[in-house]
């Protein structure tokens, strides 16, 4: 038999309806890969067998009484441990959620059980999804599967913050991961490990039971092997949710079945802004293959012009940390998560206790950031301007879209770099988001596919951003990039 966990999420699907194989045999191999990676990879706060099992005997029971299977019918997926999981410790990473057992289940994971799926465990990410490396987690750091071609052993990040659902997709812990991007963090990480993955169009995917970082931000979407695996999951999770108040009220489409790589009587914008001076030599040449491909496939390549994007990741790093300085006042040691209760201490000394204790260095910081930000006599010259630089920001793009269909451009300014090598320096950090984090305030659908690695052996990503609304478009470049690109780079197994 073929290995099992070399299949992604179409291939499992077909063949558990066909009867090749049975799901309870694809939950058995995909357990057996997290058991045997994890000391390695870290990939899993927690590993959830039975919960593949069960998910996987119910899919087999349907089959055999000949009843639909769904979306995802058989098929085992990680789910990044920003999702609420009724039953399953759900943490965001973080010292101060260790231990909460939710009892309820996130509307988008609802939605992949309700579809077939099964839970393999919960990811790792970087803590409450602020970082760019996974290194910010309290349970440690994820180790990327690849390793540089220079015979050093260095670890390298997997991207951040869904770096366990980059790392466990790519080392074939899971068929397919749920990830968040706030302002990157499904593209960069899919770009860092050679998958796939897309954030879609704000609104796309109930933001109800995932754990807050930046509300007008957050946004769900699904890593994987390939272009079709995306979309089939994407139908999956999306889809209309009155619990939250900024879900869209539109039907999900067929995505899956509008796939299609011919480009005929497409426009592909160019953005002359990303080309920015020093950029790295592996990085241009991919994203030069990136137009050659695209243009094979029919479309007609335009400049664009985004004038604004050199203000985008100063803006991001205002609006951003000032929502969550928001949302994270919740944890307060008093209803649930972390305690920190010095003797003789009153209320205020627990909230300071608890919070110096549960939360990481980079939260702080952020919650530091969003605090000043939003405090008297700051507002308006920070929060206020970069709110009206966000607007300026979604126009250029509502502009740019009167020329052309979707914009290409490289998903990450470098390939993978190792653990530690920017950890001490913040900005240099941030600078990593600086392809992703337009999209984002603009609230676009955006995905990342791999291109090719670079000459260190590390894979590289391509980013194309559709209109609203438009994952078919978006998708559709994918994979006219993915037949084009013909990338099966996989990690060498070292683990």
């Amino acid at each position: 038999m073929t290995d099992l966990t070399e299949l992604g999420v179409a291939a499992i699907r077909d063949g558990v309806a066909k009867g090749d194989f049975t799901a309870v045999e694809v939950a058995e191999a995909f357990n057996a890969n997290v058991a045997a990676a994890q000391e390695a990879l870290n990939a899993f706060i927690v590993a959830t067998p039975e919960k593949a099992l069960e998910a996987a005997r119910a899919t087999d029971a349907k089959r055999a009484k000949g009843e639909p299977l769904g979306k995802m019918g058989g098929v085992p997926i990680g789910m990044k441990d920003l999702f609420a999981t009724k039953g399953v410790q759900t943490t965001a990473a973080s010292h101060i959620l260790e231990g909460f057992t939710p009892e309820y289940e996130s509307t988008v994971s609802q939605k992949l059980w309700d579809a077939g799926a099964g839970m393999l465990g919960k990811l790792n990410l970087d803590q409450f999804a602020m970082g760019s490396s996974n290194e910010t987690s309290y349970f440690g750091n994820v180790i990327s599967p690849w390793r540089r071609k220079d015979g050093g052993n260095a670890a390298l990040a997997p991207g951040g913050s869904s770096g366990g659902s980059s790392a466990a997709v790519s080392a074939r812990l899971a068929p397919a991961a749920t990830g968040t991007d706030t302002g990157g963090s499904i593209r960069q990480p899919a770009a860092f490990t050679g998958i796939s993955g897309i954030k879609p169009t704000y609104g796309r995917c109930s933001r109800w039971g995932i754990v807050a970082f930046a509300s007008s931000l957050d946004q769900a979407g699904p890593m994987a092997r390939d272009v079709r695996d995306c979309a089939i999951m994407l139908e999956a999770m999306a889809g209309f949710d009155p619990k939250d108040s900024t879900s869209l009220d539109m039907p999900v489409p067929a995505w899956e079945a509008g796939l299609s790589g011919d480009l005929t009587g497409k426009k592909v914008g160019i953005p002359r802004e990303y080309r920015m001076d020093g950029m790295d030599a592996d990085v241009a040449a991919s994203w030069d293959a990136g137009i050659a491909w695209l243009k094979d496939a029919g479309a007609e390549i335009v400049d664009v012009s985004l004038p604004h994007t050199k203000y985008a990741l100063p803006a991001y790093y205002i609006i951003a940390p000032a929502e969550a300085s928001s949302n994270l006042a919740r944890y307060d040691g008093v209803r649930y998560g972390l305690r920190d209760l010095p003797d003789g201490a009153g209320l205020q000394d627990m909230y300071a206790a608890t919070r110096a204790a549960g939360f990481g260095a980079e939260v702080k910081r952020r919650i530091l950031i969003g605090t000043y930000v939003l405090s008297a006599g700051f507002y308006d010259a920070y929060y206020t301007q970069a709110q009206k630089v966000r607007t300026l920001i979604a126009q250029d793009f509502k502009n740019a879209f009167t020329l052309c269909d979707v914009i290409l451009a490289p998903t990450a300014p470098t390939a993978a770099f190792g653990l530690g090598e920017k950890s001490d320096d913040p900005l240099s950090m941030y600078l990593n988001d600086v392809f992703a984090v337009p999209a984002s305030l603009a609230g676009l659908p955006a995905m990342s596919v791999p291109a090719g690695l670079n000459r260190e052996g590390l894979p590289l990503g391509l980013q194309i951003v559709g209109k609203p609304f438009d994952e078919q478009g978006v998708l559709n470049a994918g994979l006219a990039i993915e037949q084009r690109a013909a990338f099966s780079a996989k990690p060498e197994k070292w683990w």
